[in-house]
């Protein structure tokens, strides 16, 4: 009886050169694991719907498949192999809330072979692609997959509360024992589409000890930088205010989801399209390349619709234009689409996370590396994302005061109409009142007329006639300032007078002052 052992360390390359997971190499696990899917979906079919219960999360179906066949599975021409699968009907729910029909999910897996990918990552798992770019396979630590099951329950909840969200979606926990080890695998949902070029990635996590890419990882046609490489690179990117509130409301529901299951060290998986790049360069998209078909198959699945508000399923559309991205700009307003999610959440404070942050906080700034208790995690990653990465755009509004400035002229014009007008008025005035003398009791009707229309500078009436009144007048009297006039108008004509004798504002000589005639100059 053959020992299974959980050593065997990352991935590697045999003497062939193919790379090597746990000393199996590539094309054997991905045929073990089509083989191994194909058969337990196949065989959930038959198994009657209902309620998902408790101990359905830690359920584990085994089947083991010979390479020369049996009753129950089919003949392959791989080592023999023992396939099991965590928590089938639990799986089974997740997937139909995510609309996958399980014919869907067979074919995406089954029907042609996977691709594999390379691994930026120093977690050493091996990561393999749909052709129909819908899945992710992804190997995983024995913890990792032991922290899966227990986190279920938990994620149950979590997507009949919420299912848009950045979190990864786990559509499947397998685990294929071959040579005396076990290869656990988890398949989830596809971020980054390989139809839409991605001119710049990101593994973000928003703390800054060793966070730049490696020169072996610069030198790949397509690396991935990390968070000192974003802030030498970009300034941020720009979101109208609709798609940052949404999209940063959904990044702060998904942190305190993972600060409640005592989660840290995830990371924000960040791709960017720069579209007016693509129409300079001439890039086509390779239809071929993408084979999702016209009626999406997995529902919530694209970076828009994660970040979106509430609504039914299926009503959000994926258009071939943008492929599920989010429309950003640059801060030189060149147009984006952005791609992302966060990964890598099956990290728990455990103790041995403690160990690594109380080792590492002693040698560097315990608050700048990346493994940290998970309420600071939480708070460090979103003021990162908040206010690094992205930013909203902010749209400026005419203020009230400069939406006035534009009637100006027409409140010139009238004013000058008004002043025309009045002034014609007091010239006639004028004429009329040069045959005869006035008495300063008059002066209240005339002088203080206009003192109704704060708007009009009070032009000098006739307060002197030309041969009997001998008046001298300033020229700063002409143009008293509106204040004192405003004042002063509010009380009786004789005392502004007096007050404006007081201030030397004009002198009168009283000599020379002509009365009108009385009733008994009259006779």
């Amino acid at each position: 009886m053959s020992t299974m052992t959980e050593n065997g360390g990352g991935a590697s390359r045999n003497m062939s050169g193919e790379k090597t997971y746990k000393k199996t190499t590539s094309s054997t696990l991905k045929g073990a694991i089509q083989l191994g899917i194909g058969y337990t979906v196949g065989n959930l079919t038959s198994k009657p719907d209902r309620d998902v219960l408790m101990q359905d999360f830690y359920v584990v179906e085994s089947v083991f498949l010979p390479s020369e066949g049996s009753n129950l599975t089919p003949a392959h021409h791989y080592p023999d192999f023992r396939f099991k699968t965590y928590a089938p009907l639990a799986f089974r729910y997740f997937r139909e809330l995510f609309g996958i029909k399980p014919d869907d999910y067979l074919y995406s897996i089954c029907n042609e072979p996977l691709i594999e990918l390379s691994n930026p990552g120093a977690s050493g798992s091996l990561f393999y692609l749909t052709s129909d770019d819908e899945f992710i396979i992804k190997t995983v630590q024995h913890k990792e997959a032991e922290f899966l099951q227990k986190l279920l329950p938990g994620y149950y909840m979590n997507l009949n509360q919420n299912p848009r969200t950045l979190l990864p979606k786990f559509y499947g926990l397998y685990c294929v024992q071959s040579g005396g080890m076990n290869i656990r695998v988890v398949v989830m949902n596809n971020v980054l589409p390989r139809s839409v070029k991605m001119h710049y990635k990101y593994d973000l996590k928003g703390s800054t000890y060793k966070r730049r890419a490696s020169r072996k990882e610069r030198e790949k046609s397509c690396p991935t930088y990390k968070d000192l490489d974003f802030q030498d690179m970009h300034d941020g990117l720009y979101f109208d205010t609709e798609t940052y509130n949404a999209l940063m409301k959904t990044l702060q529901r998904d942190c305190r989801v993972l600060e409640s299951f005592k989660i840290m060290d995830y990371s924000l998986l960040l791709g960017v399209h720069v579209m007016d790049q693509t129409t300079k360069d001439g890039e086509v998209v390779d239809a071929a390349a993408d084979r999702r078909p016209i009626s999406q198959k997995v529902l919530y699945s694209t970076a828009m619709e994660s970040i979106q508000g509430d609504g039914k399923a299926g009503e959000a559309v994926t258009t071939d234009d943008t492929m599920g991205g989010i429309p950003a700009r640059t801060h030189k307003d060149e147009k984006l689409l952005i791609f992302l999610g966060i990964i890598d959440i099956l990290q728990s404070y455990r103790f041995i996370k403690k160990l690594e942050h109380s080792w590492k906080a002693l040698v560097y700034d315990g608050d700048s590396v990346s493994v940290h208790r998970p309420g600071f995690y939480a708070n460090r990653f979103l003021k990162f994302m908040s206010t690094r990465v992205f930013r909203k755009i902010h749209t400026i509004k005419p203020s009230p005061s400069k939406r006035n400035r534009s009637s100006i002229p027409a409140l010139k014009s009238s004013s000058q109409e008004i002043l025309s007008s009045q002034g014609e008025e007091r010239a006639e005035e004028r004429k009329d009142r040069l045959g005869g003398a006035r008495s300063l009791a008059s002066l209240d009707g005339q002088v203080f007329g206009s003192y109704q229309r704060p708007d009009l500078v009070p032009a000098p009436v006739a307060l002197y006639e030309a041969g009997s009144l001998a008046t001298t007048i300033s020229s700063s009297s002409l143009y008293a300032n509106e204040q004192c006039l405003e004042a002063q108008s509010k009380h009786s004509p004789s005392r502004f007078i007096s007050f404006l004798l007081r201030q030397g504002k004009f002198h009168v000589d009283f000599h020379h002052l002509v009365f009108p005639p009385t009733s008994s100059h009259a006779a």
